[in-house]
């Protein structure tokens, strides 16, 4: 938007004219002021930061909090564990859609998955291939957009291939956008760019190369873009990297189509962050407890905490004065700052 569009929004949104705001990350800017925020929802809830969801909430006087996600981040799980979030799971998939069939390799099969590519395209199919960057860099070595699409139409040159990204203008990704959904376009190579919001039925083929650069919740968004029809559908996870490290933490991709499960699995390997810091992962901080072996007391803690701050949410009855005390002594922070 211009900056005089932006002005005129900012006026419409703070004298309460505009009631249902629809945005992106500007909607927390410091110069956004809502007239009364009641509620906020926050869609793809991964693309958000600890800070930026916190910011969202202190726009209002302590508003309704609603967060979406298709890959719940192992933050999130934790939370979920203390109780701080109530949730809402659809575990089933539209009537119709199969199972992704998902595969992790090394480069040594790149020459079958071009053919497989080929096979999938003669059959009337389309496909993506991700990229993690979008032109060549002296600092990484990584598959790039624009020098992987030239290479890919001299291997396949009955494909239609063309490259999406995020430096292009608005217009350009939109037509390129209408012409891969009209299946004018066999092969889309693209950035992360169609990680949302995209929706082509036809195509039954993800292959992402240098998989091992991609977060876990990413790359399990990305392969929400392929199995949309009634079509089998594939996810081909590439890497250059014969780590075992890397190959276990693809591994969870491999053998999981669930948002649920592959958040768990990542918490076991990276840890749920601070909770009352902006660390996204890390080790928890327990005496004695495991938040995996003991996740059912976890939960009935949480469930008591919330009984507790139910009735008394100052803690300042005779009953609560020792557990503000040790409260506030734990977390180092005033009452009115935690989550119980």
């Amino acid at each position: 938007m211009t900056k005089k569009q932006k002005e005129k929004a900012y006026e419409r949104i703070e004298s309460g004219e505009s009631q249902i705001i629809v945005g992106t990350h500007a909607l927390i800017q410091e110069k956004l002021v809502y007239k009364d925020l009641a509620l906020v929802i926050t869609d793809e809830q991964h693309r958000f930061g600890v800070c930026q969801r916190e910011n969202f909430a202190g726009k209002g006087n302590r508003p309704h909090i609603l967060v979406m996600s298709a890959t719940p981040i192992p933050r999130t799980l934790a939370i979920i564990l203390y109780g701080d979030l109530d949730i809402s799971i659809i575990d089933e998939m539209p009537k119709g859609r199969l199972p992704i069939k998902n595969a992790v390799v090394d480069e040594s099969y790149r020459k079958n998955a071009e053919s497989f590519l080929n096979r999938e395209v003669s059959k009337g199919h389309q496909c993506y291939v991700i990229c993690p960057m979008v032109e060549e860099s002296e600092n990484f070595e990584a598959a790039n957009v624009i020098d992987y699409t030239k290479n890919l139409k001299a291997k396949l040159p009955n494909c239609k291939i063309e490259y999406l990204h995020g430096k292009l203008k608005p217009k350009e990704k939109e037509e390129i956008m209408r012409r891969f959904s009209n299946r004018e376009i066999d092969i889309l190579v693209s950035t992360t760019v169609i990680e949302v919001g995209v929706n082509v039925p036809n195509a039954t083929v993800m292959l992402i190369e240098n998989a091992e650069m991609f977060g876990l919740a990413g790359l399990h968004q990305l392969r929400g873009r392929v199995g949309r029809g009634d079509a089998q559908s594939y996810c081909i996870f590439m890497t250059g990297k014969k780590s075992e490290k890397i190959k276990k933490r693809l591994d969870i991709l491999n053998k999981s189509n669930d948002g649920f499960e592959i958040a768990r699995k990542d918490l076991e390997l990276r840890g749920p962050g601070d909770f009352f810091g902006v660390r996204q992962s890390g080790d928890f901080d327990f005496g004695i407890a495991d938040v995996f072996a003991d996740s059912k007391t976890l939960k009935e803690c949480a469930d008591a905490a919330k009984t507790i701050y139910d009735s008394d949410n100052t803690l300042s009855s005779k009953d609560n004065i020792y557990l503000k005390k040790k409260v506030i002594e734990y977390t180092g922070k005033v009452l009115e700052k935690i989550n119980l």
